[in-house]
């Protein structure tokens, strides 16, 4: 394109901004250029680190990539080794909590037969004492008509 091409941009509906470029002087036909149009008007920022490995051909067979790749392959198994032992830590720790909840179960139900018998026991003896026990106006009652009659 030449100094003197305007560019137009105008956005469809379905997120997809057309780009007609206009050539004043050289008489070039338009072409329409599809561009991608993020939502929220603004694209995505890339960190300067980021920037220029987008565009940049890596050669498969350098030994850059090779040690890339390494260090990835490296970094992923690493991710991987600690996602299962996350794994398995956490179904241990299940494991134990279950143990320890069927042992806190057991004692609740010793502990509460342990104290339906000592209620037992408590109300057979109050029960005793009471009958043993007899109201002091009765007894004093009873022995007065006794001597009395005497």
């Amino acid at each position: 394109m030449s100094k003197t091409s305007q560019q137009n941009s105008a956005t469809e509906a379905n997120g997809v901004s057309v780009i007609h470029s206009q050539a004043h002087t050289s008489g070039l036909q338009q072409v329409p250029q599809l561009v991608p149009v993020s939502p929220g008007g603004g694209g995505k920022a890339v960190p300067p680190s980021k920037q220029g490995k987008k565009n940049s051909f890596v050669d498969r067979n350098s030994d850059e990539y090779r040690q890339r790749r390494e260090r990835n392959n490296m970094a992923v198994k690493k991710s991987r080794l600690k996602s299962k032992q996350k794994a398995q830590d956490t179904l241990q720790r299940v494991n134990q909590l279950k143990e320890e909840n069927e042992r806190l179960e057991a004692k609740i139900k010793l502990l509460t037969k342990e104290l339906s018998v000592l209620k037992d026991l408590f109300l057979e003896h109050a029960h005793n004492l009471a009958d043993n026990v007899q109201p002091i106006g009765t007894e004093t009652t009873t022995t007065n008509a006794e001597n009395n009659g005497q």
